[in-house]
């Protein structure tokens, strides 16, 4: 005796969700770093640098391909001192 079809309904529409939300956070993922794939495994190398293309650009992915810093960015430091110490 077979199964009959709508037993199986549920689990193509839990399915379905499935792909439609992997692709929607894919989606949201891929334009909030600027149209560009996602990174991973990132270092403190690259975080450091991914900071400081925030700085200057004030993208987290953004660069830039000027020679000279822009105004102001002489006085912008990444470096987090203790109240105690200012």
């Amino acid at each position: 005796m077979g199964v009959p079809f709508e037993t199986f309904l549920p689990y193509a529409l839990m399915l379905g969700l499935f792909g439609v939300t992997g692709v929607g956070l894919s989606a949201a993922t891929y334009y909030e770093n600027n149209y560009k794939r996602p990174r991973h495994g990132l270092d403190r190398w690259d975080r450091q640098m991914l900071e400081r293309d925030q700085r200057m650009t004030g993208l987290i992915r953004g660069q830039s391909d000027k020679v000279e810093a822009p105004v102001g960015f002489e006085v912008n430091n990444p470096w987090k001192m203790e109240p105690r110490i200012v």
